[in-house]
């Protein structure tokens, strides 16, 4: 499922400061009276909750404030946004989910600029798929990517160009 409202490009990303990826368990797990606890997998799919921090200009400050309440109806609304993972920065499809009764906190700094922070909430995080993984465990990364680079530049720099007819 994607969303249709998007992270305003004229603000900036969160910061690294406080940032983490925190996933929800998916398994579940039952002492028994005698013996190893019993654990199994309950959910396929589970949210992740990153905590975030942004630091902005007033004038930036003002936008997320109106984004905020206008866009995402006072952050009700899922939106799409680019969030650090294993995978690099990549879309991922967020809500603000806050700390306590608040959506997110807005602290002024000297300076004019505002320190926000919040936690989100991800539905799914971009990650390798099963056959990509296979391929990782099974080879030297480095190597495999330095193949794929020298891949590239022979494709694009060092054959000939189309053929005509």
């Amino acid at each position: 499922m994607t969303t249709t409202i998007s992270w305003p490009t004229r603000l900036p990303l969160p910061t690294y400061d406080g940032y983490a990826l925190e996933p929800e368990s998916a398994v579940t797990r039952t002492d028994m009276e005698s013996g190893p606890a019993r654990q199994r997998r309950r959910f396929t799919q589970t949210p992740t909750r990153i905590p975030v921090r942004w630091r902005m200009s007033a004038v930036d400050f003002a936008t997320f404030e109106a984004w905020f309440r206008l866009k995402l109806a006072d952050g009700a609304d899922w939106f799409s946004i680019s969030l650090l993972g294993g995978s690099g920065i990549a879309a991922h499809d967020a809500r603000f989910i806050g700390q306590g009764n608040a959506p997110y906190k807005a602290v002024p700094s000297r300076g004019g600029a505002w320190i926000v922070t919040s936690v989100l909430e991800v539905r799914e995080r971009p990650m390798l798929d099963a056959g990509a993984l296979d391929i990782v465990l099974d080879s030297d990364p480095s190597a495999l990517f330095g193949t794929i680079d020298g891949f590239h530049l022979l494709i694009h720099s060092s054959l000939p160009g189309p053929l005509s007819w």
